[in-house]
């Protein structure tokens, strides 16, 4: 059952929003007035006198009015996973006691009661429900309430965290200068390039005199230009392993992937990597292997940060297995980390090929190291045992062809 079907039935079985009777109301309706006929009927003063005082306790009820309400402040955007303290603001009108349904229990308040402090944990990042506060309403004398009411949920993403890590592998940089590192184009840093005949169209000051005066023919000095590094993160969301072999074909349920699985470390490791690289002043573009159409285009900036976080949540629901994978325009020169668990032959391959097109690869295995092998199965040790095998002969191969491999994340 969806959670909007689950919704919609506790609103049918519920009374709705608005004040009504309880079934206190109707027991004394029903029993006072059945008294009071029975005491007539068989004569008898007893029970009338019984009767009497329930019937005057409904008639001398009154049905409150107004809207009582709950209202939580929001949480800020920006607050991260662990403990977030807000505060639900009680409005309740003609009421006088509110019970709320809070994260540690149901708890009774006055319906005017200040602002009661609400404590909200999440230890996973992703989408997910941070409060939802059910609540219900009782008249003075409690033979009216209103509700329940279910509460709106209060829906908030986390992005994932950014950890502190080296960067990883770059192109030669000189330090202390604007631009910090060196392009394969011509440009007018101090790095030389290369001495060349004088062409029509070059400047003056880049006349080298020495080999003029040598030669006889005017020769200019040519310099390399100082540009930022390209970087591109490219995740595998094909596969969310941990490192129990026994749950690997089972779902997960309760958070955007499996804690520590291999889904979980390539998003953090991205998202570090990626604030490390932007704050040197790269630039930095984000690739899902397996579907191109979610790419992010390279870029620089905090606001490049947190565009490249929020992609990779949205990479994470749109996670699941695909034929193929591919990396697609990348630009000349440039460090592909390729973030990956290396399951199949497929992955590495890419690597490999990634590589003999002239970038520098740096591959970082994703998969939680040591596998645990399933205990119900006679063949459980040996089955992980192959699959830590054959993931070692990929990353050996990958390495022989010049990628950097690291072995665990």
């Amino acid at each position: 059952m969806s959670r909007a079907d689950r919704i919609r039935e506790a609103f049918a079985e519920s009374h709705g929003a608005h004040w009504h009777p309880t079934d206190a109301y109707s027991r004394a309706v029903w029993l006072g007035a059945g008294l009071v006929v029975a005491g007539m009927f068989l004569h008898q003063v007893e029970l009338v006198l019984f009767g009497v005082p329930l019937i005057l306790s409904v008639l001398l009820t009154h049905k409150p009015k107004g809207t009582p309400e709950v209202k939580v402040r929001p949480v800020p955007r920006g607050a991260g996973a662990g403990i977030v303290h807000t505060v639900a603001h009680v409005d309740g009108a003609d009421a006088e006691i509110a019970v709320i349904k809070l994260p540690g229990g149901p708890r009774a308040v006055p319906a005017h009661s200040p602002d009661l402090p609400v404590e909200i944990r999440r230890d996973a990042w992703g989408p997910g429900i941070d409060l939802r506060l059910d609540h219900l309403f009782a008249g003075p004398d409690g033979m009216h309430v209103y509700g329940p009411i279910v509460g709106t949920e209060h829906v908030r993403t986390i992005l994932p965290p950014v950890e502190h890590h080296p960067s990883g592998p770059l192109p030669p940089r000189p330090a202390g200068l604007v631009g910090i590192h060196r392009s394969p184009r011509a440009g007018d840093s101090t790095e030389l390039r290369d001495i060349r005949a004088f062409q029509p169209g070059d400047k003056l000051k880049r006349i080298d005199w020495r080999v003029t005066t040598r030669t006889g023919t005017l020769h200019v000095r040519e310099r390399h230009a100082e540009a930022d590094a390209e970087i591109v993160l490219a995740i595998d969301t094909r596969t969310d392993v941990g490192a129990d072999v026994a749950e690997w074909s089972s779902p997960h349920y309760g958070s955007t992937t499996r804690p520590d699985g291999s889904l979980d470390r390539a998003v953090r490791r991205a998202a570090s990597m990626a604030a490390g690289y932007l704050r040197q002043g790269d630039r930095v573009a984000l690739m899902d292997l397996s579907r191109p159409q979610l790419n992010v285009r390279s870029g620089v900036g905090r606001r490049h940060l947190m565009r490249i976080r929020t992609q990779l949540v949205v990479c994470v629901q749109a996670a699941g297995w695909a034929s193929r994978v591919a990396l697609r325009k990348l630009p000349h020169g440039s460090v592909v980390v390729l973030l990956s668990p290396f399951l199949d032959d497929e992955i590495a391959e890419l690597a490999v090929q990634t590589r003999k097109h002239g970038h520098v690869v740096l591959a970082i295995n994703t998969l939680p190291l040591p596998l645990k092998p399933d205990q119900e199965t006679p063949w459980g040790e040996v089955a992980a045992e192959m699959i830590a095998a054959e993931h070692r002969l990929r990353l050996r191969r990958m390495a022989e062809h010049g990628v950097a491999v690291t072995r665990e994340c």
